[in-house]
């Protein structure tokens, strides 16, 4: 009988791959089959602490995993400005590679990727965990125009994603070096509240995004916080404001208005809890006789999901590549779209930034 697993290799043993192997145990269609280091010693280490089974190959280099038969998918944890090099090289090697954002350091490197992955036929995704889970689909819905009780045009969206560090962190963590990963905070927490608000418009992009004049650099001039507006004209106005910091206590907000509607949640990124997550939902809102209250309370949607959201995007991805693999279907184009445009918009917010707070058109 042909095995329908989809067999994945990790490059590296940053902090997230903990988080993505153990997704991976948790998919019902995927295996851990490889992991690298630059060194066997880290990797065995990786292996014994996160109790992989005894059948995980280890190695003591990347390349190991891209020239092993027995590995279909790459997951790439690397920091940013390695990323050309071994997505490229995985995706000649004909692996499909599931990347963690930032994707690249700008589109012009994202291009080079993308460029790679389609021509060799092989799947990308890129490791944005909340657009798999059941709640962001069930959210959606709201902003279908058919639906007379959805949120209706939306209007206005405000993201934050923000996170408090250490002494120890805004010295030597990888996202602050400006070899490692130059983008900062915009491109490892902003990622995700560019990605929301595009989400929000259906991935259309902003005409104009501007940078306000907020932002924290350290000594190197990497970002440490930094604010954003994006603005739509069609098919109507909608204005988008998005936060992210090093600097702050945790929050993950998204709050979107419409003009039947409004929803807001305050754990958009990652779920309060692993097994269900829920949202604020208000239709019809009015303020009570002489505007001492309001007319109703937002309603509090519940969603459930058997499996954690990470899990659910390795599932999504392994059904792509078996499809590809067994069933000879071509590669989604979804996945590597919407990674450009949150791309396309994190090169402008960075533009504005370099041009002194000025709008750049997209």
């Amino acid at each position: 009988m042909v095995d329908k697993t989809v067999r994945f290799g990790i490059l590296g043993c940053a902090n997230v791959a903990r988080k993505v192997a153990r997704a991976i145990s948790l998919s019902p269609n995927a295996t851990l089959s490889a992991i690298a280091s630059r060194s066997v010693t880290k990797a065995e280490n990786f292996a014994a602490e996160n109790n992989l089974p005894e059948s995980v190959r280890i190695y003591g280099s990347y390349d190991q995993v891209l020239e092993d038969p027995g590995v279909d998918v790459v997951y790439v944890p690397l920091p940013t400005s390695l990323h050309v090099r071994w997505v490229v090289m995985a995706a000649e090697k004909k692996k499909h590679v599931l990347v963690e954002k930032p994707v690249a350091l700008d589109v012009v490197e994202l291009d080079r990727i993308l460029e790679a992955c389609e021509s060799n036929g092989v799947q990308f995704m890129d490791g944005s965990m909340w657009l798999h889970h059941p709640r962001t689909d069930h959210m959606e819905n709201l902003f279908s125009l058919t639906n007379s009780k959805g949120i209706g045009q939306v209007h206005f969206i405000h993201s934050s994603s923000t996170k408090p560090t250490t002494p120890q962190f805004l010295d030597s963590n990888i996202r602050v070096k400006p070899d490692l990963d130059s983008l900062g905070a915009l491109g490892d927490l902003g990622w995700y509240c560019i990605g929301a608000a595009l989400w929000a418009k259906g991935y259309c992009l902003p005409a104009t995004v501007i940078a306000l004049p907020d932002v924290t650099r350290n000594a190197e001039g990497i970002i440490l916080s930094v604010t954003a507006s994006m603005q739509w004209d069609q098919p109507h106005q909608t204005i988008a404001t998005i936060h992210c910091s090093f600097l702050s206590h945790t929050s993950m907000d998204l709050a979107i208005c419409g003009s039947n509607g409004s929803l807001h949640l305050k754990d958009f990124i990652i779920p309060y809890q692993e097994t269900s997550a829920s949202y604020d939902f208000t239709f019809g809102a009015k303020f009570a006789n002489l505007h001492i209250g309001w007319n109703l309370r937002p309603e509090e949607v519940h969603v459930a999901n058997k499996i954690p959201q990470e899990a659910l995007m390795v599932q999504e991805f392994a059904r792509l590549v078996a499809s590809i693999r067994d069933g000879g279907s071509l590669p989604s184009t979804k996945w590597p779209e919407i990674t450009r445009k949150t791309q396309l918009v994190v090169d402008a917010v960075k533009k504005s930034l370099e041009l002194g707070f000025k709008h750049v058109a997209l």
